[in-house]
C-alpha cells in the first residue's frame, strides 16, 4: 500500500505518479488531501484499489477499465466518463454528467447527483453499466440513454418530494431507470413508459441495493420495503421518422 499527499500537487504530476504506481503493480494507493485535481484514475487499467480522501476534480476515472475507486467525500463533474469497467464508490454527493457514455462497470453514490446523469449510457453483450444513487438526481436524468441501469433510491427525500428532476429520459431509447417510492409522470420525457417494477425487476434491484447497503452501512430491508417504479423507452428509435424518406 502506498500513501500519497496530494496537497498542492498539480494534477498532471499527481496523475503521473499514480499511473507509475499502477504500472509497477501497486495493489492499493491512498491519496490524501485531494483538492480538485482532475483526471484521477483516467484510462487506468487493472485490478487495483484507489482510495481518495478529499474532493477529486472533473473526469475522475474517465475511460477507466477495472479499478475500484473509493472517494471519501464529494466528487465533481463527469465521474466515470465513458468508463469501461471497474467500480466507483462515492461517500458523498457527485456533480453533473456522472457516467457520461458509460459502457460498463458500476458507480455507487451515497448522496445526490447533478444534471444529465447517465446521459448516453450504453450496453453491449455482457457489458451493462450501472449507477446507483442514494439521494436524488437533477434534470435530464438518463438523457439519450441507450442501455444500462440507473437506480434512484431517494433516501434523503420525503414522500412529497420527487427524487428525479424534469425531463427525465428525454431521448431515451434503451436501458432502464428504477425509481424508489413514486414518480411524477409530468417530469418524464414523452419517450418514457412508467410501470411498477415486476418481481424480476425487484430481483435485479435487490442485487445492487445489497452492494449499496454494504458499502454505506445502510439497512437493506428498510430500502427494499418500498415499491419501485420502472422507467423504460417505448421505442428503440424514437426519432427514426425524422430521418426516414
Amino acid at each position: 500500500m502506498r500513501i500519497l499527499d496530494a496537497l498542492n500537487v498539480h494534477y498532471r504530476d499527481l496523475n503521473k505518479i499514480v499511473k507509475e504506481l499502477i504500472n509497477s503493480g501497486e495493489s492499493e494507493i491512498i491519496l490524501k488531501n485531494v483538492h480538485g485535481q482532475r483526471y484521477i484514475g483516467a484510462g487506468a487499467k487493472g485490478n487495483h484499489k484507489l482510495i481518495i480522501e478529499g474532493i477529486p476534480g472533473n473526469d475522475m476515472a474517465a475511460y477507466m477499465d477495472g479499478l475500484t475507486i473509493s472517494i471519501k467525500g464529494n466528487a465533481q463533474d463527469a465521474v466515470g466518463n465513458t468508463m469501461n469497467s471497474g467500480r466507483i464508490i462515492v461517500y458523498g454527493n457527485a456533480g453533473d454528467i456522472v457516467g457520461y457514455a458509460m459502457r460498463g462497470g458500476e458507480i455507487f453514490i451515497l448522496g445526490d447527483v447533478g444534471y444529465r446523469v447517465g446521459i448516453h449510457m450504453k450496453e453491449y453483450e455482457d457489458k451493462k453499466p450501472v449507477i446507483v444513487i442514494g439521494g436524488k438526481a437533477g434534470d435530464f436524468l438518463g438523457e439519450y440513454m441507450a442501455g444500462g441501469i440507473i437506480i434512484i433510491l431517494g433516501l434523503n427525500t420525503s414522500d412529497a418530494e420527487d427524487s428525479i428532476g424534469n425531463f427525465c429520459g428525454i431521448g431515451m431509447h434503451g436501458g432502464t431507470i428504477y425509481v424508489r417510492k413514486h414518480v411524477n409522470i409530468n417530469k418524464l420525457g414523452k419517450e418514457v413508459i412508467a410501470v411498477e417494477a415486476s418481481m424480476e425487476d425487484i430481483c435485479i434491484i435487490a442485487g445492487y441495493v445489497k452492494k449499496f447497503s454494504h458499502f454505506f452501512n445502510i439497512d437493506f430491508h428498510s430500502v427494499m420495503k418500498e415499491k419501485f417504479i420502472k422507467l423504460y423507452a417505448h421505442d428503440s428509435r424514437p426519432y427514426g421518422k425524422l430521418y426516414a424518406y
